[in-house]
């Protein structure tokens, strides 16, 4: 005699190459099963159940809706949204809102993908395979999901601009990395006034007392020039930020000299990516290698009097090979590149450049290089903002961060030495 299949369960059925539809089906049913649920409690009777004669609430059933696409995280439904007649009110449900298209976590996770790298254009060949072919994931529904980055719930102010005007006056900032990154933004007739190659944004990012770094300032300028680096120094000074004890930043002059305008005690210390960079560009290709091992010793030493010897040591080699030029470029600014020298030793690694901020403009690239160019300066605004906040929970400590009190209440440091400890030691000699 055959076996019966009859008595097998549903699970039985299922595959595993037909898992991901099967749970489908089974969330598709639970959604209408949740839908029909709300209008019984609504209502206060179930579907074909009478009205009872006396205190009967208003209102029944008048069939469903539409089939409607939902999608979720796993995927994209169809849904039938029950209607009501006879109500006072027009009834509203809590569950599937109406005109709603997408779950909010779906909401929140396509301008996420957006930061980090994908561009508007390839949501829907990228994620119709995951969510379904029917799931909204145009360019337009994208671009519209990114102005909740900008947008309060107040409606009255942008989440930017709430965030640009925040008080700095609680923060104990020690050290202060400032750069600027060239972003494509702006329409054809807005570059006769700022050319978009001119345009460039001006990031701050800062080292705390206790060791953390944040985010101080995003804002677009006209390069890096003097005006634009004040008008942003001069914002968080009014926003109650001190004094940093040193600044770190490359060569453009239009920072210095606005930092000795609006914060004129804070020290300077240049980068030394740039300028081994700089330097290594005036001597011949086939001298560049060596040349830019005898300049990595230089910020590399354990005090500025090697340093010093390190220096001479190339400017010797320059000479004798010719390479004046290269020579004359080491010695410009010198005392801002050797600054680092008065601060932990344990700090120096953080000092000596601009890494801290360059770091995370490797993931600002990616996005606006896909993004190719930005219609309006804002918006390029609010994606580097966006994506730099991101970057910032990715932070990791300054070294010692119990040594940024001392340097926040001016403590003095020779050659990365507490100069109490220094004497010590000679006294001790």
């Amino acid at each position: 005699m055959k076996k019966s299949n009859r008595g097998r369960t549903e699970s039985a059925r299922v595959c595993w190459a037909g898992l991901e539809g099967w749970v489908r089906e089974r969330v598709q049913g639970y959604v209408q099963d949740l839908l029909q649920e709300e209008v019984t409690e609504l209502l206060g009777r179930g579907k074909s159940q009478r009205r009872p004669a006396v205190d009967a609430l208003p209102g029944s059933r008048n069939g469903l809706g539409k089939p409607r696409k939902l999608t979720l995280a796993c995927g994209t439904i169809t849904v039938r949204r029950p209607r009501v007649r006879a109500l006072e009110e027009r009834f509203e449900s809590r569950i599937l809102p109406l005109f709603a298209r997408r779950t909010p976590a779906v909401d929140e996770l396509l301008p996420e993908l957006y930061l980090h790298g994908l561009s508007e254009g390839d949501f829907a060949l990228a994620l119709r395979g995951l969510l379904g072919d029917d799931a909204p994931v145009s360019a337009s529904t994208v671009a519209r999901l990114k102005i909740k980055w900008q947008a309060d719930p107040s409606r009255l102010r942008t989440r930017f601009d709430v965030w640009s005007a925040r008080s700095l006056s609680e923060l104990e900032v020690v050290y202060l990395w400032a750069e600027g990154i060239y972003v494509k933004a702006g329409l054809e007739k807005e570059k006769a006034a700022i050319p978009s190659r001119l345009r460039a944004w001006l990031v701050v990012v800062a080292g705390l007392s206790d060791g953390q770094k944040v985010v101080l300032a995003v804002r677009a300028g006209y390069r890096q020039s003097t005006e634009s680096w004040s008008a942003l120094l001069r914002d968080l000074k009014a926003r109650g930020m001190n004094a940093p004890r040193l600044v770190i930043a490359d060569g453009h002059l239009g920072l210095w000299g606005a930092l000795a305008g609006v914060y004129p005690r804070a020290e300077e210390q240049r980068c030394w990516n740039h300028r081994i960079v700089n330097v290594s560009n005036e001597l011949p290709t086939k001298a560049q290698a060596e040349g830019r091992e005898l300049l990595t010793k230089i910020p590399y030493s354990e005090s500025r009097k090697e340093a010093e010897r390190c220096k001479k040591e190339f400017q010797d080699w320059c000479r004798r090979h010719g390479h004046d030029k290269a020579a004359a470029l080491l010695d410009r600014d010198w005392e801002r590149m050797v600054t680092f020298y008065r601060y932990p030793k344990e700090h120096w690694t953080h000092l000596r450049t601009t890494n801290v901020v360059e770091s995370p403009f490797a993931s600002v690239r990616l996005r606006t290089e896909a993004a190719k160019r930005y219609k309006k300066v804002d918006n390029a605004t609010a994606v580097i903002w966006k994506v730099l906040l991101v970057a910032e929970k990715r932070f990791r400590k300054l070294n010692a961060p119990h040594l940024m009190k001392d340097v926040y209440q001016s403590v003095r440091f020779v050659d990365g030495v507490r100069e109490s400890k220094r004497k010590n030691r000679k006294d001790a000699a």
